[in-house]
């Protein structure tokens, strides 16, 4: 079967500026241009539209989508298996959130009690989906699975107030590496201040600590271009400099 703009806008439910959109970038061209000059999609626009959606509902850029549905390797299958499990947990996660909310209308209701470290359990796992779908697999080749269950263990104990320091110290560790950036210097006492911040951030994570495997991570935020851009929010470079005044922390630099 084949749709003009306004019908294939109608069915997915976009709007037609999107599909124009999309046919400008080049991430879905129509099949063809009829005589009257309209644009015309037949089956594999449609198919290659619903894997678009899927991306940009998983929160996929449009340049990242198109780099994927470009490449010769694409295999819609494989792509609709990873949707599905994606999808799987973010329903799981919601479906934590929605049950701590459900406690927490019977607590006002008087009807249960809750613990306070119920009170964030939703938050935190979410948290900790969101880690090992973006780093697991990277973190786990890299420590183990033992020591990233511990850690995972760790943080669904944390009370209240320990949570809110975590959250509260990360924020810290961004602020505090944006300033010793200025100073152009890893060893300079501000940078050294922000390696250590960044320790003690990690020890809210870690079930014990260690030199090596904090001067390894920091090198992994480099050769990773996922937590390097995590880093790099702050300024360009940032995941570097944050890496060199660890490996001086840590007396790791060669």
């Amino acid at each position: 079967m084949e749709y003009t703009v306004q019908k294939l806008g109608k069915l997915a439910g976009i709007s037609t500026r999107t599909l124009r959109y999309y046919d400008e970038i080049g991430i879905l061209k129509p099949a063809r241009i009829n005589s009257s000059g309209y644009r015309i999609y037949g089956e594999q626009e449609v198919d290659c539209l619903q894997q678009i959606l899927f991306y940009r509902e998983l929160g996929v850029s449009l340049e990242d989508i198109k780099n994927i549905i470009t490449d010769p390797s694409f295999n819609r299958m494989n792509a609709l298996m990873e949707h599905r499990d994606k999808l799987l947990a973010k329903r799981k996660q919601l479906d934590q959130l929605i049950a701590n909310v459900d406690k927490t209308i019977a607590v006002t209701e008087g009807k249960i009690t809750m613990a306070d470290i119920e009170k964030f359990e939703g938050f935190k796992q979410k948290m900790i989906d969101d880690n090992e779908k973006k780093y697991g697999e990277e973190i786990r080749s890299k420590y183990g699975n033992k020591q990233v269950d511990e850690s995972n263990e760790k943080i669904k104990g944390m009370t209240e107030e320990q949570y809110a320091q975590f959250e509260k110290l990360g924020e810290n560790v961004l602020a505090s590496l944006k300033k010793a950036i200025s100073t152009n210097d890893p060893a300079s006492e501000l940078a050294q201040k922000t390696a250590e911040l960044h320790r003690d951030w990690l020890c809210y994570t870690w079930s014990s600590y260690n030199k090596e495997a904090h001067a390894g991570l920091a090198q992994m935020y480099v050769d990773d271009e996922r937590f390097a851009a995590y880093y790099d929010k702050v300024q360009p470079g940032a995941a570097e400099f944050l890496r060199d005044a660890i490996l001086i922390y840590t007396g790791k630099r060669q």
